[in-house]
This record gives structure tokens, sequence and C-alpha cells, in this order.
């Protein structure tokens, strides 16, 4: 018999008893909904972290002073020196990157970086404008720090390299707090103002050059109608209030070629500033970035695939026990029809195939309908209650629809061996 009629005898035994088929078929569907539901959620969120990340630099190197995991301590009377439990402690100055390190890093690794971005925070404020006021942050930034920022002016311009040279205390600040100042959304009008932001009993004058959109946090922060923004500055404003020489952290842009490793680039900047700070017995230069976050993500994610998947194959099981004893409930329900088959000359092989092909396509449906659900129910999960765009993954369906056949094949077989080998004689004188 071809394949083909032994497919359309399997769909008509199939839709001969429609409802013991669906529950049949009901725990393959349960196991491939199952796993095809979190694959598609985990692959949602891990695209639009990874999408996410790459708009604010995913591949960027963040290098910074952080405290040893031990440090030496020397005994006073003694002289000796010996490895202790450390005591959480903040770098000082005298312990930040100076600019003479980020100067021979950059000829460095000249090749296998674009640029370096130096900011330093000048703390908290608030502005006020008559009977309005605004809470910002003040951070001054170096050119290269405004190559990486997301920045979307909505008016003005941006901080120019003159004013950056020259450290001049121009600003931009957000739509947010200029409708909060001025009680305006015609922010041009904002331009060339001055502005005092009042921080700690100490107070900071800033000229308008820029007004950049604010992204919508709200959420973030409850509603509040006093949510903070940023005021940005040059670099050299803000490290003639502070005095400071020197940064805590940099980062480092590193060129899009696919030939710089990450894990390689980062390990030679910290085998670089070894040579810095070798005599300082409590902190270090270390590197981290975002790619290595993205990674523990994805291996979080393939974490909890994995187990539901293990969870879902004993659904799977489950269902492919289903389908071993609806088969034999459906051969020994036809025993005078295999009987009558082969009296007419059907082979032992025949009739196998014809009742395998059923089994089958009993678990082919079953999967397909899993598909179906879980890539409806993993879209709407990740779109709804992740606000993240669904991104179902072909590979896993593919996988899937033919591990059903599989589990159609596999629980299958021993019912159409069962069927193959009745006797002729005692199948059609069956009652």
């Amino acid at each position: 018999m071809l394949l083909g009629e032994n497919i359309s005898m399997a769909f008509a035994a199939i839709m001969a008893n429609k409802m013991r088929s669906f529950l049949t078929m009901l725990g393959i569907i349960i196991g491939i909904g199952s796993v095809i539901a979190i694959q598609t959620v985990g692959n949602s969120v891990t695209e639009s972290f990874s999408t996410s990340m790459s708009s604010t630099g995913a591949t960027n190197i963040t290098v910074g002073v952080t405290q040893r995991e031990t440090e030496s301590v020397k005994g006073e009377e003694s002289g000796l020196t010996f490895r202790g439990r450390r005591n959480m402690k903040t770098p000082e100055v005298k312990d930040y990157i100076k600019d003479y390190m980020i100067e021979d890093f950059k000829k460095e690794f000249a090749k296998e970086i674009n640029y370096i971005e130096l900011n330093e925070s000048l703390g908290t404020g608030r502005i006020s404008e008559g009977k309005n006021s605004a809470l910002v942050s003040m951070i001054g930034g170096d050119e290269g720090y405004y190559k990486g920022q997301n920045i979307e002016l909505v008016a003005g311009r941006e901080i120019g390299d003159k004013a950056q040279k020259g450290g001049k205390a121009v600003c931009l600040i957000s739509d947010y707090a200029v409708k909060k100042l001025f009680s305006t959304e015609k922010y041009d009008s904002a331009i060339g103002r001055t502005i005092q932001v009042i921080a700690e009993r100490k107070f900071y004058d800033f000229t308008i050059v820029g007004v950049y959109k604010l992204q919508d946090m709200g959420v973030l922060f409850g509603g509040n109608d006093d949510r903070q923004s940023d005021l940005y500055t040059t670099l050299g404003c803000v490290k003639k209030h502070t005095h400071t020489d020197g940064y805590p952290t940099f980062t480092v842009a590193k060129v899009t070629d696919t030939s710089v490793d990450s894990k390689k680039l980062r390990s030679r900047i910290q085998i670089f500033f070894d040579r810095y700070y070798h005599t300082n017995r409590i902190f270090e230069v270390t590197t981290s970035s975002m790619e290595s976050l993205l990674d523990e993500l994805t291996k979080t994610m393939t974490t909890i695939s994995t187990a539901i998947s293990v969870i879902a194959g004993i659904a799977l099981l489950v269902g492919g026990i289903g389908v071993m004893n609806i088969m034999l409930v459906s051969i020994s329900e036809r025993t005078r029809e295999i009987g009558t088959r082969k009296a007419l000359g059907a082979t032992n092989s025949s009739i196998r195939l014809q009742f395998i092909v059923e089994a089958m396509v009993l678990c082919s449906i079953g999967g397909i309908l899993g598909v179906i659900i879980g890539v409806t129910g993993g879209s709407f999960v990740a779109e709804t209650f992740m606000e993240a765009e669904a991104h179902a993954s072909i590979a896993s369906i593919i996988e899937s629809v033919g591990f059903s056949m599989a589990i159609g094949l596999f629980f299958g077989y021993y019912p159409a061996n069962k069927a193959a080998k009745m006797n002729p004689i005692d199948a059609l004188t069956y009652e």
C-alpha cells in the first residue's frame, strides 16, 4: 500500500473518532505547547535585551578601580605582611586612574578602540525659576562621552569642541525640565537662558545651549511629578569645581571589528593597568562589559528552557503512552478488518506500516496544534507582560514537530507490530 493511501486512512480513522483522538493528542499538545511557549518568551526577552544593549553600547568595556579580593595588612610591631579579610573601602582620589595613564592607554590600544568616554558627576541639585523648580543630576562629559550617549535633541545644538576645550559652563537639559521650569513646550525659548542649580549649599550657573528628549520613565518613577533628569555639561566645567585628578571609572568603545575579541581585549586592558597598580595593596583596575551580562542572561534563559523542557517531557511521555493505549484499542476494534486485509494478501510489513503511519499522523497533528498554541501563548506573554517583540524559534518549531512524529513512531511501533503478527484465521473469527 502506498504511503499516501496510509495517510488518507489515518485521517479517516482520526475523523471517525474525533473526541477520542483529541483527548489522545492532549498530552502531546500540552508538552509541545509548553516547550514552544517558554522558548518564545525566552527568545523574545533575550532579543529585546540584546537590541537595547546594542543601542546603548553593548560592546563597550567599562574600566574601573575596585577593591582587591584580599588586601595585604602590615603589622605595626613585627613588620610582617599577611593576607587578611577585606573591609569595604571606596577609592580615594589618589587611587583614581590618572590622565597620563589614560593617554598611555590610548596610544597602546589605538588600533583596537574607537574612543573612550570620560565623565564626572557634580551631584544632584534643584533649578528654580520663580515658583517653578526641577530636580537635576549634573554630569560633565568629554567628546567621547557624548558620542556614546543616545541623546535626541529637540531644540538647540550639541556641546561643541570649543566649549569642551574651554570647559565652558554650557549645558543640555531635558524637555521635561523645560516644561517644569518655564511652563512651555516651545523649547527654543529656553536656548541661551542662564539657569542656577543649587546643590548642597553651592550655586552653579549654566547657559542652556540645547534641549534633549527625556525618555519616558514615568513607570519606573511611579508617575512622580518631580522626577529627576540629567543636566549635561562639559567635563572641564565639572573639573573646575571638583578639582579632582583622575577618574574612578571610564568607558572604552572598542572598534566594530569582529576580529577584536572582547574577552581577550578586556584581559589585556587589565594587564596594562596592573603595571600602575601593582604597588597598590588595596585597589586594582578591573574590566566589565554588557556582553558578559547578555551572555549570563542567555545562559539563564537556556537553563529555564531546559528545565521547562524536562517537565514538558513528562507530559510528552504521558501523551506517548496515551497514543500507544489508544492504538491498542483501535487495533482491537479493527481486528476483523486486519484479518480481511491479510486474507486478501496484505503482508505483515504493510499492516505494520499502516498503523505506524496512523500513530505518527496522530502525534504530528498534536505537535502542530501544540506549536500553534505555544507560539500564540508565548507571543502574548512576551508582548503583554514583558513588553518585548515576539521572536519564535523556527528551529525549535521544526524540532518539535519532528519530535512529535518520533513519539508516534516509537509508541506506535508496538501496537502496529502486534497487528502485523495477527493470525488471519483468528482475526476473521474474532468477535
